[in-house]
């Protein structure tokens, strides 16, 4: 496949978790040139920068409080104000419901930053129990085994000399997972059909390995490349 770029693709990725969002996204970002926008890293930025949005995130966030949709679509809205036409962005893990993708559309409207396309990662229920369950991290180098796609070798990480121990995230047992994608059924999958009657949902199957996942991503980029072209 001849890979042409686009660099003011403008794209959200929608998908359960564990459908590998954060995984293409950097394939992604790479091949195309384009800003990998996430809403916990502009939150987080917004924090250290001590600006009065950031003030606000920050006090909500020690309170243990969720930060409301008027704050993250501000975080939004000056994020996306230093772009211009010819350069992208992919939003991963935004919008999550439909208050925030009805305030999405209306900052794009603003800024005249219309989406390329939404790009919808579908995994099966079950698929995303295994491999969110199976995930394992090097406590020393980070590098992620999933015990039944992707085991160890010798039981501990083949990467590092010393055997340290793998660690499973506490959120990362069944109960925490199947709350998670109820959580996600019930706020975020609506957006499927949301974007489906405006026209811009194009969905890849993503239980594959990957590599596959990343080569049908592509080419849903390339088809739309094609079209605008």
């Amino acid at each position: 496949m001849v890979i042409e770029t686009m660099n003011n693709l403008r794209v959200v990725f929608l998908g359960p978790p564990g459908s590998g969002k954060g995984s293409q996204a950097v394939f992604v970002k790479r091949r195309h040139n384009i800003a990998h926008i996430s809403t916990g890293d502009l939150l987080r930025e917004a924090v250290k920068s001590g600006s009065p949005l950031g003030l606000q995130v920050a006090d909500l966030m020690e309170q243990g409080s969720l930060v409301p949709d008027n704050l993250v679509l501000n975080l939004i809205a000056e994020r996306l104000g230093g772009q211009n036409d010819s350069q992208g962005f992919l939003l991963d893990g935004f919008p999550r419901s439909l208050n925030q993708a009805e305030g999405l559309n209306q900052i794009l409207a603003e800024s005249q930053l219309p989406l390329t396309f939404v790009l919808h990662l579908d995994i099966a229920q079950e698929a995303v129990v295994k491999r969110l369950s199976g995930r394992r991290t090097c406590i020393a180098c980070g590098r992620i085994f999933n015990v039944y796609f992707n085991p160890p070798k010798k039981g501990s990480c083949d990467d590092c000399n010393d055997e340290p121990e793998l660690m499973q995230r506490s959120d990362d047992n069944e109960e925490s997972i199947k709350h998670r994608l109820n959580v996600y059924d019930q706020q975020t999958k609506p957006l499927l059909d949301f974007y489906e009657d405006l026209g811009l949902l194009r969905t890849v199957d993503a239980s594959g390995t990957v590599e596959q996942i990343a080569q049908d991503v592509e080419r849903a980029i390339q088809k739309e490349i094609a079209s605008t072209g």
